[in-house]
């Protein structure tokens, strides 16, 4: 199946054009031309929005279920169309496309079934105990609620389970929340398909037009606007850690501050403890190479330093990261300007005197090639730089003098997304007390494994301190995510015909 995109926005049911537009700029194939985004559409959606959270909002946790069914089931129906425009506009591989739209479906599904089983709702009741002295306790129940319409950055590197109908969009229409999706530039016909896989899903359910915008490309301006909407009560990002920062300090300065649910990046270390380097570094030197380089190195969670203690069982494992990254060939990146960003900042390693090149390689255009470096702890420690995510194949061997500098250098670290630990059972007792370091600086901590695959499940924390996230106790991925989206309220002394249905 073919699809070219017609380049609208869709606005409340409508499918809108103007006059000015933007090129889309595929890796291959025909370019397209979309309507650009402006703030008065942003405000007929967000008004939209706001008409429909009064039906959406109140509706059964059933009729939401059977809406995210439809919308898996529509977008399933156009798999053929998605992977092709998606290729196009990415140069992702067919598979990982079709697997992101698995993915893509299975949590609009497991939402559904999440919903129905209602233990999200966290119900609570505490009776009135009308006789307590020396004064009687009210009948309290507690329910959580949905918060009002939320606004939705698609991302850069996740075409379909960060984007139009990801995982915050799934998470929003899951707990009753209208949802404006703010669509990103680098794949807008990948977005514009399934807006209309959305579109046709609210058709068959015949729910309120405005649950669901989409807002094609736009300047500036527009991603402000949405944020800074009165009729918006939460955001959901994933992106650069520059552009969140400033979307988060709007949503902070408004008349009615929000909570902004920003997903903003992390090098994810690892620390490869002594046991494990030396009975299986050469192992896992490998397997982290095949971790860095995994979708060119575009994933939130790829591991871009590793941490062991110098020494020969250091030489082996990196030489065996080397030698796999050697035999790696060239990757087709997301966008030109993320092509551009990786160069730079490749070159901002190569500046620093107390970086040693270990395996260096040149990329251009849209193809990068991966690339390794080496340095101490105590240059990490002196070097911010040193610790900025660089998006793409790149990594850092940070060699330490013994298991107390490799605990100096976990608490230098930066929020994260993820930690892992490479630990034998000769490194139980180092692994313990690094652990506690670990926990406090990311949101998942990995065993003997790499970070490149987040499961989406009831225990998974996609998120962790800032600048990983700017919400702690929050997780962009999983069902717990669906809290983001929700606020508790109490209901005193109400009688039984009042309460909402799902307290009753």
């Amino acid at each position: 199946m073919i699809f070219t995109p017609h380049g609208k926005h869709l606005i409340a049911g409508e499918w809108v054009g103007g006059e000015a537009t933007f090129q889309s700029e595929p890796a291959h194939g025909p370019a397209h031309a979309f309507s650009t985004g402006t703030v008065d559409l942003v405000d007929r959606a967000c008004e939209a929005a706001e008409d429909a959270f009064w039906s959406y909002g109140y509706s059964t946790r059933e009729e939401r279920a059977a809406f995210l069914d439809a919308i898996a089931d529509e977008i399933e129906a156009r798999a053929g169309a998605i992977t092709q425009i998606g290729s196009q506009e990415t140069g992702l591989p067919e598979a990982r496309l079709q697997g992101e739209r698995g993915r893509t479906v299975g949590q609009l599904r497991l939402f559904a079934e999440h919903i129905r089983k209602g233990d999200y709702l966290d119900r609570r009741h505490d009776p009135a105990l009308p006789d307590r002295q020396p004064l009687p306790r009210p009948d309290i129940r507690l329910i959580e609620r949905p918060i009002g319409p939320v606004a939705v950055f698609g991302a850069s590197n996740f075409p379909l389970a960060f984007s139009t109908a990801g995982g915050d969009t799934a998470a929003a229409l899951a707990a009753g929340c209208p949802v404006v999706v703010k669509g990103h530039s680098a794949h807008p016909g990948t977005g514009e398909i399934v807006a209309e896989a959305i579109h046709a899903a609210i058709r068959s359910q015949n729910l309120h037009p405005g649950v669901f915008s989409l807002i094609q490309g736009g300047r500036r301006d527009v991603g402000t606007a949405l944020v800074q909407h009165p009729r918006i009560k939460a955001v959901g990002f994933t992106g650069s850690l520059a552009g969140g920062r400033a979307l988060f300090d709007l949503c902070a300065q408004r008349p009615e501050p929000i909570p902004f649910f920003g997903e903003l990046g992390s090098v994810n270390p690892m620390f490869v403890l002594p046991h494990a380097a030396a009975a299986r570094g050469g192992e896992i030197g490998k397997g982290w190479a095949g971790s860095l380089t995994m979708g060119a190195g575009q994933f939130c969670t790829n591991p871009g330093i590793a941490v062991a203690i110098d020494g020969p069982e250091a030489d082996r494992f990196i030489a065996a990261a080397k030698a796999a990254l050697a035999a790696t060939g060239p990757q087709t990146m997301l966008t030109e300007g993320i092509a551009r960003a990786y160069r730079d900042g490749k070159e901002r390693f190569e500046s620093r005197n107390a970086v040693r090149r270990v395996h260096t390689t040149d990329s251009a255009g849209r193809e990068a090639n991966p690339n390794l470096y080496e340095t101490t702890a105590e240059a990490y420690l002196q070097d911010h730089a040193l610790g900025e995510e660089v998006f793409g194949p790149l990594g850092l061997i940070v060699r330490v003098k013994s298991l107390a500098e490799m605990q100096t250098l976990a608490r230098g670290f930066e929020g994260q997304l993820t930690a892992t630990i490479h630990m034998d059972d000769g490194d139980l007792t180092d692994a313990r007390s690094l652990l506690p370091i670990l926990e406090r600086k990311a949101g998942r901590v990995l065993v003997n494994g790499f970070p490149t695959g987040v499961e989406v499940c009831d225990a998974m924390v996609h998120g962790g301190p800032y600048p990983a996230s700017t919400n702690f106790g929050a997780t962009s991925v999983g069902t717990l995510s669906i809290r983001r989206f929700l606020r508790p309220v109490s209901y005193q002394n109400f009688p039984q015909a009042l309460l909402p249905d799902d307290l009753q």
